[in-house]
């Protein structure tokens, strides 16, 4: 009876054991009290929202220049450009291989007087042994470092993807003057953020066959978990003090490994889920039917369908600014449609990022890809002052900007008024569910249709399974034709789509950060009036209106037709051009 007690105590304390080592030790899977970690999202500053661009086969500036020309060239929006690794003499000491970016000081200064924004890769590993680098073998340098208790205590160099090296010890003030000191480096030519890669989730001990993730700090015993939350808020926070619109680009979630989020919410200005073969889905992915599969850090194993299902789930956790590598990391060859219809879905995505491995120059593809990338890429441009709005709205605490929807595969809602349902197959056919409502095709915006309906039809490739609510208000920053949204007499104006019901409102929080306008209407039976309260702006109205207005007034004065307004009837559109210089900013239609 004795040792049958023994034995069940001997149970009890096993499975508690294991119990306490998943739930509190073992940070992959995550737990419920992990999410206290998370605050609100940071305030994404508007650039980040736009195009970023960057590639992983030729690592030069050369050849950055060659993109940026050719892009530029075929009118193709760029904003930020990222220069992955290697960039450095070795990984990570911040010093820039010349023998790859020739004259970096003048070199960072042109980019910058031509407007981009550069993204410099890093992680949190010190090497001894760096495998693509100029300098391969730093033993000395990882053993002084080691010796000055700059790293995190180890009995010898941790293997990574890139070599082998130390942690940085970021609860050690001496090692955080030496890494700051190394960082002030590229500081001082004026980037503008961090993409952190995730050698954080590498902390950890082997005992026997069986991780333990815990390594030896400064201040003692620290879990991976805490670890990753220092690398990624330190990281963030330190680059916001040396420039106020500093970015860090980081990992939301990944498949299954840390479903609690790499990053936490409240310093991820912008996060990217990864990596991606350039296949639509992968024989990987088929034959696990469903199962996780082990990630290959320099070779992504799962194809496009993945990575909607990260961008979803990183929603559904609450982060804001998520996207993925356009048409995927890995490969060589980017099949034409995939390129298109990735491109697409990253549109109505926070992050846009068309890069990795396989050929970016889009003009040394096919003339259908330039035509459709062009066109979308400058529609995500276009979006950004519509979704800067939710950046400010999920930083105070409110609505993300892409929230995912029960009914309907893959569907999701972008703001409050689009709704998408990404093409995720080769195939131009697609099944939408809609919701209650009235909604418009925004590809095709003169018929609305009812809602709680499964609509089945096919999609060119110049178009994509997006639909509009009726009542919505949407600004946008118009400088192009490519969508059909305006044109470059757009230019210098915030052009605001409105599809009048009932009445609605929306607050325009302008992407220079100086202002607010509370955008606002109210339909009754043969009139519209349409308020602006608030911070003055040139503006450009769209107002879908299936007859012509009999009269327009701004402020109680008639505007002349065809001066300051007119009427487009073949996209039934009421077109009103303004400057900033009105008084009350009310106007009334009449029909």
């Amino acid at each position: 009876m004795k040792r049958k007690a023994l034995k069940i105590a001997a149970w009890v304390l096993a499975t508690l054991g294991v119990v306490a080592y998943f739930y509190w030790i073992f940070p992959v899977w995550g737990m419920p009290f992990n999410s206290q970690r998370h605050g609100n999202p940071p305030l994404t500053p508007p650039w980040a929202l736009e195009c970023w661009l960057w590639e992983d086969d030729v690592n030069t500036s050369d050849y950055v220049d060659e993109l940026l020309v050719g892009y530029k060239k075929n009118d193709i929006p760029v904003r930020t450009i990222i220069l992955d690794s290697p960039w450095s003499l070795r990984y990570n000491d911040f010093e820039i291989d010349t023998s790859l970016y020739k004259k970096p000081e003048q070199w960072f200064k042109k980019l910058q007087d031509n407007d981009y924004r550069v993204v410099l890769w890093m992680t949190t590993m010190v090497n001894s042994y760096s495998k693509d680098t100029h300098i391969k073998e730093s033993n000395d340098w990882y053993q002084e470092a080691m010796d000055n208790g700059f790293l995190v205590k180890s009995n010898k160099p941790n293997k990574w993807w890139k070599g082998e090296g130390g942690f940085i010890d970021y609860t050690d003030d001496n090692a955080m003057d030496w890494w700051r000191g190394l960082q002030q480096n590229v500081f001082d030519l004026g980037i503008d953020g961090w993409k952190l890669d995730g050698t954080a989730t590498l902390f950890w001990n082997q005992l026997g066959p069986v991780p333990i993730f815990y390594k030896r700090t400064s201040k003692g015993i620290m879990t991976a978990r805490t670890y990753m939350d220092h690398y990624y808020r330190d990281e963030y926070q330190h680059g916001l003090t040396q420039n106020p619109e500093f970015v860090t680009l980081s990992r939301s979630i990944d498949r299954g490994f840390h479903p609690e989020g790499f990053a936490p919410i409240d310093a991820s200005p912008v996060n990217w889920v990864g990596d991606q073969k350039h296949e639509w889905v992968t024989n990987e992915m088929i034959l696990e039917s469903g199962n996780e599969n082990v990630d290959i850090a320099l070779d992504g194993i799962q194809g496009y369908e993945s990575a909607i299902k990260s961008i979803l789930k990183s929603a559904e956790l609450g982060y804001n600014i998520v996207g993925s590598d356009v048409a995927g990391f890995s490969g060589k060859t980017i099949p034409p449609r995939l390129y298109m219809r990735w491109t697409q879905f990253s549109t109505f995505c926070g992050l846009f990022m068309n890069g990795g491995h396989g050929e970016r120059r889009l003009w040394k593809r096919t003339e259908e890809e330039l035509q459709v990338i062009r066109k979308f890429s400058w529609l995500h441009t276009e979006l950004v002052p519509y979704m800067y709005h939710y950046v400010v709205t999920a930083h105070n605490g409110g609505r993300r900007l892409q929230t995912p929807l029960k009914q309907g595969k893959y569907h999701y809602m972008f703001g409050d008024d689009f709704l998408v349902a990404p093409i995720y197959k080769d195939s131009k056919k697609r099944t939408v569910t809609l919701p209650k409502g009235q909604w418009r095709y925004f590809f095709n915006d003169n018929e609305p249709i009812e809602g709680e309906v499964d609509i089945e039809r096919e999609f060119p490739m110049d178009e994509f399974p997006v639909y509009i609510k009726e009542g919505a208000i949407v600004p946008m920053d118009i400088k192009r034709s490519y969508t059909g949204l305006g044109n470059e007499d757009s230019d210098g104006f915030t052009t605001i789509l409105v599809y009048p019901q009932s009445e609605n409102s929306f607050i325009y929080y302008h992407t220079d950060t100086k202002g607010e306008t509370t955008i606002s209407y109210k339909k009754t039976a043969g009139s519209l009036k349409l308020s602006l309260e608030g911070t003055k702006f040139s503006h450009l109205l769209r107002i879908h209106s299936n007859s012509i207005p009999e009269s327009v007034s701004l402020d109680g004065k008639l505007l002349e037709k065809e001066v300051s307004w007119n009427y487009d009837d073949q996209n039934h559109k009421l077109v009103i051009r303004n400057g900033s210089g009105y008084g009350k900013g009310v106007y009334k239609i009449k029909f």
